[in-house]
């Protein structure tokens, strides 16, 4: 009979240790060693998923391995198939997380439902069949190959995958997995762990694509240790404020495509609908001129992205002058002040500055300073700026504009949407001819230059 033995696991990384530290040596948080029992693994121990015909590993030289590309399921869910970097990839384990009621079960439960003839197995260890055949009544998508099972354990999961060999499997979430060869509670770090490394097992060995959705802490960072992050072939985030209809699938790693991508929903009545063209809905429809409000030319991953940028410049009516962002990295907000305050002669030192990015999108692709500063500055002049102009430039410490990457897709996707003018650097006007375009490019160099321009 195998010894029972405890360890104490750091919540935060999954950090063991064979007795209680108040700090963890791995990722120096305090307080977050917990007592967990423990089984020893034996010589001879039943693996969690284990085939008949396993292969035996040995080495061969590199030149040997064939390079094949990844076979891929393409979903009709577009948004899906770029944030994975053009779809679901054989034997891949792919790991979720999003805050409770985004809307991560809904999202994976109507891609499953839509993908038609391909077996789908759908675990819920969280929700009854009752409860998930009422969302997909709501969803009105009906599936002949879609198999659902709610179970916690993990041996009962593969008896039934070893019955219904599933082309795909869902797992929603794997904080509730529990597998018999740890003596430990469902959702701890040696249960998180042990499941995860079952499931990577399986999905290797059968070339079964795994879907993981996981849990958030108040930090907003996956639970269970950051392990299960380095397990998992893909992690996506899905973001979003309960507030707004709109949600965001960001792509945190993946090892099969680019980590710059995102994917745009709606949240509807009856599911999650795709948003092919997002510039329409993160620019407000206006006519008249207000002040404080600019167009950005953004890039996200491979897509271009038209964002309004919001600003409000108040006298401060108390002593310390307030500095709010909204979408926008705080710290860059009083660097793109500071240049102003320096390179421009703009006195905000007694102002209070509030800026938001419209749409609840967070941006961090540094061409967005632009409109940003135009925003500032049209709010401090209390003069609009034209609803048909926009913006594309990085502003640098010395109060240039710098230049910024893939500029002409930038350029197409303003055109597209109607736009007259861009202001961009004039060092991205090097090479390029913009003779052809409808839109004027207007080059510029230095901060006071688009002073002079707009105001």
């Amino acid at each position: 009979m195998s010894k029972i033995k405890t360890a104490f696991f750091c919540q935060n990384c999954g950090y063991e240790s064979a007795k209680w530290t108040g700090k963890c040596p791995a990722c120096n948080q305090w307080n977050t060693f917990v007592e967990e029992k423990v089984q020893k693994e034996l010589p001879l121990r039943q693996q969690g998923w284990k085939t008949e015909d396993a292969r035996l590993p040995k080495t061969v030289h590199l030149s040997d391995v064939e390079a094949i590309e990844e076979k891929r399921l393409h979903t009709p869910d577009n948004e899906l198939n770029r944030v994975l970097g053009g779809g679901i990839v054989a034997g891949s384990l792919v790991l979720v997380g999003g805050e409770p009621g985004i809307g991560k079960s809904t999202l994976f439960l109507q891609n499953a439902l839509l993908l038609k003839g391909v077996r789908t197995l759908y675990v819920s260890g969280e929700e009854s069949e009752q409860q998930i055949k009422m969302r997909a009544d709501r969803l009105k998508i009906h599936n002949e190959e879609f198999y659902l099972l709610t179970e916690t354990s993990t041996q009962t999961i593969f008896q039934e995958i070893k019955k219904l060999e599933p082309q795909l499997v869902i797992i929603d979430s794997i904080q509730t997995l529990q597998s018999p060869l740890i003596e430990s509670a469902p959702g701890s770090v040696s249960q998180i762990r042990e499941t995860a490394a079952e499931m990577q097992r399986f999905a290797k060995e059968t070339n079964t694509p795994v879907f993981l959705i996981g849990h958030i802490t108040k930090d907003g960072s996956i639970a269970g240790p950051k392990i299960l992050e380095h397990i998992v072939d893909t992690v996506l985030q899905f973001e979003g404020d309960q507030h707004y209809a709109y949600r965001i699938l960001r792509t945190i790693k993946n090892r099969f495509g680019s980590t710059a991508e995102l994917g745009i929903y709606e949240m509807t009545g009856e599911g999650l609908r795709q948003v092919s063209n997002p510039s329409e809905i993160l620019i407000s429809q206006r006519d008249d001129m207000l002040s404080g409000v600019a167009i950005a030319a953004t890039i996200e991953g491979l897509r271009p992205m038209l964002v309004e940028v919001q600003a409000l410049v108040t006298q401060s009516v108390y002593g310390t002058p307030q500095r709010t962002a909204t979408g926008f990295d705080l710290r860059r907000l009083q660097l793109l002040l500071a240049v102003l305050e320096k390179r421009g002669g703009f006195h905000f030192g007694m102002k209070d500055v509030f800026l938001n990015i419209a749409g609840g999108l967070r941006v961090e692709d540094p061409s967005i300073d632009l409109a940003v500063l135009c925003a500032l500055l049209s709010s401090y002049e209390d003069v609009g700026i034209s609803h048909k102009v926009c913006f594309a430039g990085e502003v640098g410490l010395s109060g240039e504009i710098r230049a910024v990457n893939r500029i002409e897709q930038r350029i197409a996707e303003a055109e597209k949407l109607g736009f007259e003018k861009i202001f961009i650097s004039r060092y991205n006007k090097k090479g390029l001819d913009f003779s052809k375009s409808n839109i004027e490019v207007v080059p510029l160099g230095r901060v006071d230059e688009v002073y002079r321009l707009l105001f």
